[in-house]
């Protein structure tokens, strides 16, 4: 037996989870009309396997028509959803992990116009600044109709198999009626005492139990301390746990701080890179010690020291690693083995959240395979024939080629012409607050270094370079350099400077800077960042009818709280037609699509943001030289076949580009390029 506290077994009621590492509940968006099918049991599937002791599904499962999913959520209120639980369940059991699911009602965190267009419903007449929905104030009816629906979803999660569920108790409708906040009713389930604001959620867990009985496991995710003024305070939050733990009929209590009801406060509760470690796990641990209940907890808790400690310490029985095990599923099999250091680490980014709130799927920015376990492998399989491998460029598309292709057991060499590795990453990394996406770039290289990949730094490769090491597959990942031209101009603004100029340090803010988005992503804000923290006055301009639209929620928070109180303005719906000279000052002509006013500004700096260009000279040069001249078979990338090999091929190797070599993308889109070509090389 090992002595490691995360790897002691907990007993939970019946059920012993074989140690104390789980991932808390949360909706990947992977169903299928509504059903966990195949693609959200093989997500499950793979964490299960590599040891994690307790799934908790979903987050949440809908329980009634009139609590629509804003994402894609699993719809608990079907009864077409049970074989599907079961197959869920089947899978994870298969590999001797437990598994619950988290129910919940939306109330007014959702909208009228999705499902069957019913309106929303809540304890309070306000709408939800994040979903925006006025809702209609409960009835007695509605009431009555919503406590019988969460007795039939729980008990079509029995029938699926499911040793338990949670029930979601902030920001949804349950935490809604229990906040003084958000309570609006009058009579037994009005906002005058904390009895009667507690009534709702402790008449749907007696409806429950009533259902399920006793055996079946039922616990609570709940906020024990809005942080928020004339909300649940600690205090009073300690009171409520108190009283759950009396009724005796809840197993579990899994501890919350904060609101959800907006983006910053979503975003202390679910804390993004740049923010503190753990910053709620001590107050789980006052509501284990005030209660004596089984206690669980998950917010940015990213590496095995902070989850160790959590138990180490008596803070904790089980710890949710959630989003670190969507960077690397394989966390508990690695500590078992000694191989902590081998963990590709959570880095923070929240590419996760943030596009499933836009009505994406669940990503991590950089293991492209978690969520395509269907089609993308997690452990890399060695390839029958050993071949030479040549890579030009250290980015992240090039270093995961790199180490995918060292994982097969190619003969891997990388050309760099930078002086260390890591591309727009470690560009991006220059920035305090997103320093921990050097992670992507450092676990990388540590993994080729186990492989003895060979590195070329400071080398600007030529094909005759490439070439002379005879290869039988070259991959071009020299990314891109930002492109300065305006949209449908056709010349380069030679007056202007990049985003990456302002956030490298190459060049220093002046006292006024126009910073012109066209891509809306990070680096336009970085650079606004860099100059408002040096006093420049700044101007964010884009032509779009939002700004920084693919910056997202969560990401988005941080950079509002930096810029709020500092001399920075944001123009959405302009276009910058043009940048001239005017003594030591630039003159902006800015237009818009929308008519043909324009008007010019004068500043002493105008930055642009208008992604890369690719870096492709050397692919170009290397193609005639190749056997499939540059060409690659989608439908076999796609289906995650290996390349063909072109017929009356003439060159000695294979030649592919990835990353923004072939256009400017995003960090997990570099990486996927690479794991899904060399996988099969």
């Amino acid at each position: 037996m090992s002595n490691d506290p995360l790897l002691q077994p907990y007993q939970l009621k019946h059920l012993t989870l074989r140690n104390r590492i789980m991932t808390t509940s949360h909706e990947p968006a992977y169903p299928q009309d509504g059903m966990p099918k195949e693609r959200y049991a093989a997500y499950h599937a793979e964490r299960a396997k590599a040891g994690v002791a307790l799934a908790m599904t979903a987050g949440s499962a809908a329980v009634s028509r009139d609590s629509p999913p804003v994402f894609n959520n699993i719809l608990a209120y079907k009864d077409e959803v049970v074989p599907w639980v079961q197959n869920l369940t089947d899978a994870v059991h298969e590999h001797g992990c437990a598994v619950m699911i988290q129910l919940t009602h939306l109330g007014r965190r959702t909208n009228w116009n999705k499902g069957d267009w019913l309106p929303s419903v809540s304890s309070s007449k306000h709408r939800e600044p994040a979903h925006r929905a006025f809702p209609k104030l409960l009835e007695d009816w509605d009431i009555a109709r919503i406590i019988n629906d969460f007795a039939d979803a729980a008990e079509r999660m029995q029938s699926g198999g499911m040793d338990g569920i949670e029930l979601q108790v902030y920001g949804h409708l349950l935490d809604q009626l229990w906040s003084p906040l958000t309570n609006d009713l009058t009579g037994p389930y009005g906002a005058d005492t904390l009895e009667n604001r507690m009534r709702f959620p402790m008449d749907v867990v007696a409806a429950i139990r009533k259902r399920v009985g006793d055996e079946f496991i039922v616990g609570l995710r709940y906020t024990a301390d809005e942080a928020q003024k004339g909300g649940i305070t600690p205090e009073e939050g300690l009171e409520i746990s108190k009283r759950i733990a009396e009724t005796g009929q809840i197993n579990f209590l899994n501890v919350i701080k904060g609101r959800i009801h907006t983006d910053p406060a979503m975003t202390d509760l679910i804390p993004v890179q740049g923010m503190k470690s753990a910053p709620h796990l001590d107050f789980a641990g006052e509501v284990r010690k005030a209660t004596g209940m089984p206690t669980f907890h998950a917010a940015r808790i990213p590496d095995v020291a902070t989850a160790r400690h959590a138990v180490q310490a008596g803070l904790l029985d089980m710890v949710g690693m959630t989003r670190a095990h969507m960077a690397d599923p394989h966390i508990v099999r690695k500590i078992m083995e000694g191989r902590e250091d081998d963990i590709r680490p959570c880095v923070g980014a929240t590419y996760c959240l943030d596009r499933i709130y836009q009505a994406g799927d669940a990503l991590c920015i950089h293991n492209a395979a978690t969520g395509r376990e269907l089609t993308m492998p997690h452990t890399i399989s060695k390839a029958a024939t050993p071949k030479k491998v040549v890579i030009i460029g250290a980015g992240p598309a090039g270093l995961e080629a790199a180490r995918v292709a060292a994982q097969r057991g190619h003969d891997v060499t990388v050309f760099e012409a930078a002086p260390e590795a890591g591309g727009q990453v470690r560009l991006t990394a220059q920035s305090a607050r997103r320093r921990e996406m050097i992670g992507i770039i450092e676990w990388r290289m540590s993994q080729c270094a186990a492989r003895d990949v060979t590195f070329h730094f400071n080398t600007w490769a030529e094909a005759s370079d490439v070439t002379a090491l005879d290869p039988d597959v070259v991959i071009v990942a020299t990314g891109g350099l930002p492109n300065m031209e305006l949209f449908e101009q056709g010349q380069e603004q030679g007056n202007a400077i990049s985003a990456w100029d302002i956030i490298s340090g190459d060049v220093k803010p002046a006292g006024s800077l126009l910073i012109y988005d066209e891509s809306g992503d990070h680096p336009a804000l970085q650079a606004a960042e860099v100059a408002a923290n040096a006093g420049s006055s700044v101007e964010i301009m884009t032509p779009d009818r939002t700004f920084s639209p693919e910056v997202m929620a969560m990401n988005l928070v941080p950079y509002m709280r930096s810029l709020q109180d500092k001399d920075v303005t944001f123009t959405v719906a302009r276009r910058m037609l043009a940048v001239t000279p005017r003594g030591n000052k630039l003159v902006a002509t800015i237009g818009t699509d929308y008519s043909d006013h324009s008007y010019d500004v004068e500043v002493d700096q105008v930055v642009v943001n208008y992604g890369t260009l690719p870096l492709d000279d050397l692919y170009f040069d290397l193609k005639p030289l190749s056997s499939n001249l540059g060409a690659v078979d989608y439908d076999a990338l796609i289906e995650g076949h290996p390349q063909t090999e072109a017929p009356n091929a003439t060159g000695s190797f294979q030649l592919f580009r990835i990353g923004d070599a072939v256009s400017a993308r995003n960090t997990h889109a570099a990486i996927y390029d690479a794991l899904r070509l060399v996988k099969d090389i």
